[in-house]
């Protein structure tokens, strides 16, 4: 079990839900008398195992306290001591979060009773769920226990025992999970600190004697990483061409196949060649083979080899990091893997010989997790491992673009897993299989290949055939609804600009959507193509990819036709003025937007660039490689926009990852005061000269 961090989401966390019961209700005197607790996992409540134990106080327990608890100094004779009772409550914690209604008082208990009997005291992380329903809910008239609970509908069983509280304050943390998520409070840091801002409330559990019910969250120790998985993607390590065989070959001519060609495995279709979708292919292994000897010597050497493959093939795309494919070959154990290309077609094949070379170490942080995950508790954990192996690639100096790739590469995994749970879901709730073939899409800079750690969840969907509100896009849009609300509570908030497929304007059949596209390309005015641009970053990462194809190859081909319709586009590019009078930096608490006035001028030139002159890249940094190969702009100009491009990729994800840890919440703004003067004084410079931007288009739109 992994340590929880800021970043960790609350629907994530492994937490106990505990509670006490005493002598009084004085902390600064009062002895335990009873503990109970109980787990929480992925949002839900535990059920079993659950702790509860008596604890003889060693005094008499107070016949008012005993009217409260019903614990009496009969029910604790022969009860283990405080001493007994913490070793086993401190192997049943673990490391886990605490949770509990007023906890503060819990913990004040418990540090007394460990420093009466000697035992070392360290504040464990914990959450009031008190004070997070003060913050969920401000108006109730108090909350208590029982008033919370008639809030979120939580019923109380075995009110005022340790363990009937502990489980109530449990049910009441999982229900308050959406309700703090409604207030854009989504991870353990952003509640720490927002419970730390209750001055009041907590100076009242100051005077009371209580313990702090919560730790302003910190930046975790720097975790070194693997860089070397982290800079190769799997097409520069794979085998290519495959070696395939025929599936009616004997095994004994495969063998001496692969023993001539010292190879640990081939691949088997019905073809015998390395064109085809991956789906026509299966696997022979040596260990396949070893053990099929074993078990039949006689025959298997006659047998066709396609009898002893294994289907379906594990397969990874070629463009993947090597981190993937490290952690799906630890997480499915196998030794290799297919490669494909983003058709599916079969293009190479990797082996963990192949990544042997890499050096690739333990330190791979990120893995295969997000492929596999059960539901959206599991997508949001694996979520919230990004930042620490953000903030250690970038201790590495590894290019912040690159940086960016993986971000996006993990949200466009993270997409395409809540795709697959929201088709699931669709079934089970007895909507049927999709009615026809469809395509989920990431836009923008998901799909630019340029994800920072603040990603809207910016996506459409194609589908094969239907009209708008009929009964395919009804199906779609109840597919498109659910992908956002596993997107959001996994930590890729709604899109503000409604860019989501749950909205019509982001689905709709493949005619639906070449129709929008004629009418962008008539539009008139910039202000009509809100929103419109973004889609020519797309990337499609679920579903039938020909249609997202079909539909980006029109959208360019009418663009690039049309040369008004870039040219409206270009006039959308402004960078805005943030200087001051004087020439310093106009401030919103201390923090200037970077996207607004850096990054936003030069992706829209570059993508503006693009439609207007056919180029088909989908990145940035391609798309400017490509314009000056084509010799279209000063060739200084772009170099100069490229290393601004990667200068404020690198700043901005240093500001999010300390932001996230310190439970603030992550956007595009940076604080400005801790920059160094040279990395101040190189951001003025740059931006000043994006300033030009709009005119750089229009110079260039007919070169």
């Amino acid at each position: 079990m992994k340590r929880a961090t800021g970043a960790t989401p609350l629907i994530a966390i492994a937490a106990v839900a505990v509670d006490t019961e005493t002598t009084g209700l004085d902390a600064t005197k009062a002895r335990a008398v009873q503990i109970g607790a109980i787990g929480i996992a992925h949002g839900k409540v535990v059920r079993e195992p659950q702790f509860n134990l008596l604890i003889d106080p060693g005094e008499a327990i107070p016949p008012e306290a005993s009217l409260v608890h019903g614990i009496t100094d009969a029910d604790v004779d022969g009860a283990g001591s405080f001493l007994d009772a913490w070793a086993q409550f401190q192997e049943f914690a673990g490391d886990r979060i605490l949770v509990g209604h007023s906890i503060g008082f819990d913990l004040a208990v418990l540090k007394r009773e460990c420093r009466r009997a000697h035992l070392p005291w360290k504040k464990p992380r914990s959450l009031c769920v008190r004070l997070l329903a003060t913050i969920a809910n401000p108006d109730l008239a108090d909350h208590s226990l029982e008033m919370i609970a008639a809030w979120l509908r939580v019923e109380i069983a075995g009110r005022h025992s340790a363990l009937g509280d502990a489980i109530a304050a449990g049910d009441i943390f999982a229900a308050l999970i959406p309700e703090l998520r409604k207030r854009n409070i989504r991870t353990l840091g952003e509640a720490e600190v927002a419970c730390l801002a209750l001055s009041h409330t907590l100076d009242a559990g100051h005077r009371a004697g209580w313990v702090e019910p919560v730790s302003r969250p910190q930046v975790p120790a720097f975790q070194p990483v693997d860089p070397y998985a982290y800079r190769h993607r799997v097409g520069s390590l794979m085998s290519d061409p495959p070696v395939v065989v025929k599936s009616t070959k004997p095994t004994r001519q495969v063998i001496d196949l692969m023993v001539e060609r010292k190879i640990s495995s081939v691949l088997v279709s019905d073809r015998g060649t390395p064109d085809q979708p991956v789906v026509e292919y299966g696997i022979v292994t040596e260990r396949d083979l070893m053990r099929r000897i074993s078990s039949d010597a006689e025959r298997v050497f006659d047998l066709p080899i396609g009898s002893i493959a294994t289907r379906p093939l594990i397969s990874i795309r070629a463009a993947a990091f090597a981190y993937r494919a490290i952690g799906r070959m630890d997480r499915l154990k196998v030794r290799h893997l297919a490669v494909r290309d983003d058709g599916g077609m079969l293009v190479g094949m990797l082996s963990a010989r192949d990544l042997l070379r890499l050096r690739a170490t333990a330190a791979i942080n990120l893995d295969d997790t997000i492929e596999h995950a059960k539901d959206v508790a599991e997508l949001a954990a694996a979520w919230s491992m990004l930042p620490g192996v953000m903030r250690s690639l970038l201790g590495e100096e590894i290019d912040p673009r690159v940086v960016a790739e993986i971000i996006s590469e993990e949200l466009c995994s993270l997409t395409r897993r809540a795709a697959v749970l929201a088709e699931q879901q669709m079934q089970t709730e007895g909507h049927g299989p999709p009615p026809c073939a469809y395509a989920v899409l990431v836009l923008g800079s998901g799909g630019r290949g340029e994800s920072l750690m603040a990603p809207d969840q910016d996506n459409a969907i194609v589908f094969a055939h239907g009209e708008p509100d009929g009964p395919e896009d009804a199906w779609f849009k109840n597919l498109g609804a659910k992908l956002a609300d596993m997107l959001d509570i996994s930590g890729v908030p709604y899109c503000k600009g409604g860019v989501m497929a749950a909205n019509a304007a982001f689905r709709g059949s493949l005619d639906t959507w070449k129709g929008r596209v004629e009418d962008w390309v008539r539009r008139h005015r910039p202000e009509d193509l809100l929103n419109v641009d973004i889609v020519y970053d797309l990337r499609p990462v679920h579903g039938d990819m020909t249609l997202a194809a079909q539909f980006i190859e029109h959208a360019y081909d009418r663009g690039h036709a049309e040369p008004v319709f870039a040219k409206l586009l270009g006039e959308q590019i402004t960078a805005g003025n943030p200087f001051t009078l004087f020439g310093g930096f106009q401030l919103e608490n201390g923090r200037l937007d970077l996207k607004k006035h850096g990054l936003f001028p030069i992706v829209a030139t570059a993508r503006t660039l693009a439609i207007r002159h056919g180029i088909r890249e989908r990145s940035t940094r391609a798309r400017f490689e490509k314009l000056i190969a084509l010799d279209i702009g000063g060739e200084r100009d772009m170099k100069a926009m490229l290393a601004g491009h990667a200068m404020l990729i690198g700043l901005l994800l240093a500001q999010q990852t300390h932001d996230i840890y310190a439970g603030i919440p992550v956007s595009n703004r940076i604080e400005i005061n801790t920059l160094t003067r040279e990395q101040q004084v190189e951001l003025k410079r740059l931006i000043k000269r994006l300033q030009s931007a709009p005119d750089l288009v229009r110079d260039l739109m007919f070169a």
